[in-house]
């Protein structure tokens, strides 16, 4: 079958009634007069977003959306070379009371691909067989943040001239994980417009969760390299949720990467290197720890090679050190996951989308002058990057 052609387009798409009828088997029970924690054991922090969560109607929206827009991507996946046109595509789907635009439609389909994550596997879970869940996000900012109801991928509502920065650095982002395709730059997946009847439009992203599989994770953290507003009051001793901690958080910790820790310190270069050269700053380093087990312990994933296992699909030959490759964990999210002598550690870069202009000027002058001599976000691009290295370097071993 031949693959739509590109530019704005609209299609009537109608929900998938397999995934209506396992929401439906689903609801009854997920009902109840208020939120509550489902499975606390994996999803602790985690609320269901059932029938009576204030957010279930965009959820309830952006599910059936995004199993139609997957299945146009299954029905008509793009095939040949890529072309500048799979950059600019727009597929608006018209749905029963509102529509859902899929931006670089085809460009995300082949990254998808080359990080062998299968259109099915990523259709059944953004689409409606399980609710959406919502997690307690310590950002200052205004955005709505998802979890699939595996908690593999992440949905964060974003600002319209965010989205406008994200696609127009989305080729070379897509060339940067070509060259580097171990890069700890958090997997951009999709990227969404949703309106109800002539409302204004609300955007969204998808990215692959750093966090997964989150069952063990016991401590997160969002690093800026930074003290102003860099501090979270953590959950009381004994209570089911768990934060995003932040810097100040984090003093007199360390993280053991043994012999990990040079490739880390290599790939942060970089990668702050590249987010430098589209004056992108205010990005965040996520990170979290889990204990191994004994039996996992010295296993392969912590010895370093210039060339081995990479993930399928890196398509710009380079010389193995400059893409800086390690050997993979065997297991999922490999490309987040580090292991150190004792732990785990899951790290990404995330939030690539704030670009140094006029307003982040002003804002870095007017930050001189109220906290002098303390470290904020709103710095120039070079500063950010070069900081947030010297953050990482200081506090790994």
């Amino acid at each position: 079958m031949a693959a739509p052609s590109p530019g704005p387009r609209e299609a009537l798409a109608l929900s998938p009634e397999a995934g209506q009828r396992a929401a439906t088997s689903n609801s009854s029970h997920r009902r109840g007069l208020f939120w509550r924690l489902r499975d606390k054991q994996t999803r602790l922090g985690l609320f269901e977003i059932g029938p009576r969560h204030e957010l279930h109607g965009l959820a309830s929206m952006m599910q059936a959306g995004l199993w139609a827009a997957t299945q146009a991507s299954i029905d008509h996946p793009p095939t040949g070379l890529p072309t500048q046109e799979d950059f600019s595509e727009v597929l608006t789907q018209v749905h029963e009371g509102f529509e859902l635009g899929t931006l670089a439609g085809p460009a995300f389909a082949r990254l998808r691909r080359s990080l062998g994550v299968a259109e099915e596997d990523y259709q059944a879970a953004l689409g409606p067989g399980g609710p959406y869940l919502q997690f307690l996000s310590t950002s200052k900012s205004k955005a709505s943040f998802f979890l699939s109801h595996d908690q593999r991928f992440f949905l964060k509502t974003q600002r319209r001239r965010e989205v406008q920065v994200l696609l127009a650095h989305l080729p070379r982002y897509v060339q940067h994980l070509q060259r580097h395709p171990h890069s700890l730059l958090a997997r951009l997946l999709g990227v969404h417009s949703l309106r109800v009847a002539q409302g204004k439009k609300k955007y969204f992203i998808i990215m692959q969760s750093v966090f997964y599989p989150a069952g063990r994770i016991s401590e997160r953290y969002d690093i800026k390299g930074c003290e102003v507003s860099r501090w979270v009051e953590p959950a009381p001793e004994g209570s089911p949720l768990v934060l995003v901690l932040k810097d100040l958080n984090f003093q007199g910790k360390t993280m053991n990467l043994g012999p990990q820790r040079s490739w880390l310190l290599r790939q942060m270069e970089l990668d702050t290197t590249f987010l430098q050269e589209l004056r992108v700053l205010d990005y965040s380093l996520l990170m979290a720890f889990q204990r191994l087990h004994d039996d996992e312990r010295g296993q392969s994933g912590s010895v370093i090679f210039l060339v081995a296992r990479s993930v399928h699909g890196a398509q710009i030959p380079e010389e193995a050190g400059s893409q800086n490759r390690r050997l993979l964990p065997d297991g999922p999210n490999a490309l987040h996951v580090l292991d150190g002598p004792e732990h785990r550690y899951f790290l990404g870069l995330v939030d690539l989308a704030t670009v140094y202009g006029l307003r982040k000027r002003l804002e870095h002058l007017w930050k001189t002058l109220r906290y002098p001599g303390r470290t904020f976000s709103t710095v120039s691009p070079a500063c950010y990057a070069r900081r947030l290295c010297q953050w990482v370097e200081a506090h790994t071993e």
